[in-house]
């Protein structure tokens, strides 16, 4: 997946300063790709990220934008295509919060807040990398989901609304996108415990540990691995999936 112009591919990973997004651009550095490591406000944890890919004798470099805003998503690709050259691989991994909200108080805002993530911003950003994706002869699209859409969580509808809207985006997108050359994946991962998660009770991590049939939680390294394969030339022939990266958690379920 090498741009005509360029010796490495580019990749641009959303929500990359910290996190599932930090792990899956520190990955793609180490296959070989020059990683623009996305971010909004976290500026300087962004500068961390592609400071160390830098120390480990990779490419990245660090870019600030809201990508739930139109103007913002051009202004970065630009910046990205001008800095590294045109993007090949749209990792898309930004998120907001999550709030748990029972069914019976939640309002329309509340789903639109989920959605501007999951289905404005992802619209936004493939639109943006399209055109050089089309020109070069090719290109990946992977999406971060979740495994919520089988565990069916009841004061998280909204989001699992988003998660599932999301993923219907990427199998359309397949479709619409493969005379290009280019696929549209999406990763689904379980509760993979990050920066965020910090404070978790013990008892809940084991809890959670005990359903899982590979006996362990997720690391942000195995969805990371997902990722790079599907960004990999040995994917070339698949498009429109959804991978769960969650140890068999939701087996059984709908």
């Amino acid at each position: 997946m090498k741009n005509k112009d360029q010796s490495s591919p580019v990749a641009l990973v959303t929500g990359a300063s910290r996190g599932l997004g930090a792990a899956i651009a520190g990955r793609l550095a180490a296959e070989g790709w020059a990683v623009a490591v996305g971010c909004h406000a976290g500026l300087a944890q962004a500068r961390r990220v592609a400071g160390e890919i830098r120390a480990a004798g990779g490419t990245a470099r660090e870019f600030a934008a809201d990508v739930t805003d139109e103007a913002e998503v051009a202004r970065l690709v630009e910046e990205i295509t001008a800095t590294l050259g045109p993007v090949t691989a749209l990792v898309l991994n930004a998120t907001g919060p999550q709030p748990n909200i029972a069914p019976e108080k939640l309002g329309w805002q509340d789903h639109l807040d989920q959605l501007t993530f999951f289905v404005k911003s992802p619209t936004l950003l493939m639109q943006a990398v399209l055109p050089a994706m089309r020109e070069n002869g090719g290109g990946r699209i992977i999406q971060i989901g979740s495994d919520v859409l089988e565990r069916a969580l009841p004061d998280m509808s909204a989001y699992v609304a988003a998660k599932a809207a999301q993923h219907a985006l990427t199998r359309c997108w397949a479709r619409a996108l493969g005379e290009y050359g280019i696929t549209v994946n999406t990763v689904a991962p379980g509760w993979i415990p990050v920066e965020r998660h910090a404070g978790t009770p013990a008892e809940s991590l084991a809890s959670y540990t005990a359903e899982v049939p590979l006996g362990r939680m997720g690391r942000p390294e195995d969805v990371a691995a997902a990722v790079a394969f599907l960004a990999s030339p040995q994917a070339g022939f698949v498009t429109g999936e959804r991978v769960k990266v969650n140890g068999g958690h939701a087996l059984g379920t709908a």
